[in-house]
């Protein structure tokens, strides 16, 4: 296998061949090729290049990053996490409102959560909405409705129950009256 390589297939496993992802035949049979194709080599060179020109500003970037979060990430953004749900609810005093959208105006990372709280907020409206439009009855309009015309469930007494009620009372109004005629 290793001589059987030719330039276009070299070129197509080359970024596999820098990120050592190729097993250790197919890697060799690359090698080979590279050692004896000046024109492939100069492609794998370029493109090793670009490899670790992408690595180092990639992690310059995730360096910056770390410095811009902690930055951010302070005890004033920690506040605002803690009463972020309440500012939403408008559960909040007016000084403390007037505190969170001074916050969210220069804390980019609060801006950011509170952004993406209204559009989870939104995305769960439509999603409720789009599921109550679905639905072929409303149960919380129909219940709402026999409550206010004062249809609710009425409960019906067996006859047998009716029956042992009655004998109940009239056990009741002669025990009364037998207590009475006892206490002449």
């Amino acid at each position: 296998m290793e001589s059987n390589l030719n330039c276009n297939q070299v070129i197509t496993l080359l970024t596999f061949y820098i990120e050592n992802k190729l097993d250790n035949s197919l890697s060799r049979a690359v090698k080979v090729h590279l050692e004896n194709c000046p024109a492939c080599m100069e492609k794998y060179n370029k493109l090793k290049q670009i490899f670790q020109n992408f690595s180092e500003i990639k992690s310059k970037i995730t360096e910056e990053e770390q410095v811009d979060t902690d930055f951010y990430n302070n005890r004033q953004y920690q506040t605002f996490r803690e009463n972020l749900s309440a500012y939403i609810d408008n559960e909040l005093s007016d000084n403390e409102n007037i505190k969170i959208k001074k916050i969210a105006i220069s804390n980019p990372l609060a801006r950011k959560d509170l952004e993406d709280f209204y559009t989870f907020k939104q995305l769960l409206n439509s999603s409720f909405n789009k599921t109550k439009s679905e639905m072929k009855t409303d149960f919380s309009k129909r219940t709402m409705s026999q409550i206010m015309a004062g249809e609710g469930e009425r409960y019906e007494f067996s006859p047998f129950l009716k029956l042992a009620g009655l004998f109940m009372l009239i056990t009741m109004i002669m025990l009364i009256g037998l207590i009475n005629l006892l206490n002449f």
